[in-house]
């Protein structure tokens, strides 16, 4: 897919970065030892979010799904982009408490303390294929609980799609007995 994507862009005349290029790391934050891994600076360029999301749809692009489902909040820019260029619908997972109608949750351990996550109960269909899709998978507590949205409403998780892996937080093995797909994945937290 890099081959295909920089023959594109050569013939435009422009000079292709790698999708690493536009990630900004900032080291320390949001405690000393973390290399916190800020994808604003994707969003910022034009050609890094183009290329983000045809790198993470080219990963799933044989994939069997019905609906996309993203994560606050930038599993839903990223879910979002791929619901539109797919032509899927996109179902929202918020933090407790933002969705106005009735809801299920899942409460979950985060890196940094506890939280909750809610979709709406008419969300999914049961026997739907979903694809979950966020920014970052760390420990995999957040993926874990979207999959567990999913699947009390009937439906089935085939993937698990990530922009970035911090591999060093072994968040894909909590998620075993998923597929697990990440664009990039980084040593260490």
């Amino acid at each position: 897919m890099f081959l295909e994507l920089y023959t594109y862009a050569y013939r435009k005349g422009v000079i292709m970065k790698k999708l690493e290029d536009y990630i900004r790391t900032i080291p320390d934050f949001p405690e000393p030892g973390i290399m916190f891994r800020d994808i604003t600076t994707v969003f910022q360029d034009a050609d890094g979010l183009q290329l983000a999301i045809d790198s993470m749809q080219e990963l799933i692009k044989d994939l069997d799904f019905d609906v996309i489902v993203g994560a606050e909040s930038r599993g839903f820019i990223y879910g979002a982009a791929l619901a539109y260029n797919l032509h899927k619908p996109l179902v929202l997972i918020r933090k407790k408490g933002k969705l106005p109608w009735k809801t299920i949750s899942v409460d979950y351990d985060l890196e940094y303390g506890k939280a909750t996550l809610e979709m709406h109960i008419d969300a999914i269909q049961p026997g739907q294929k979903c694809l979950v899709v966020d920014d970052l998978l760390a420990t995999g507590g957040t993926a874990k609980a979207m999959a567990q949205l999913v699947e009390k409403l009937g439906g089935e998780v085939v993937d698990m799609l990530f922009m970035i892996e911090l591999a060093g937080l072994n968040g894909r093995k909590f998620l075993e007995g998923y597929r697990v797909d990440s664009v990039l994945a980084f040593e260490g937290k």
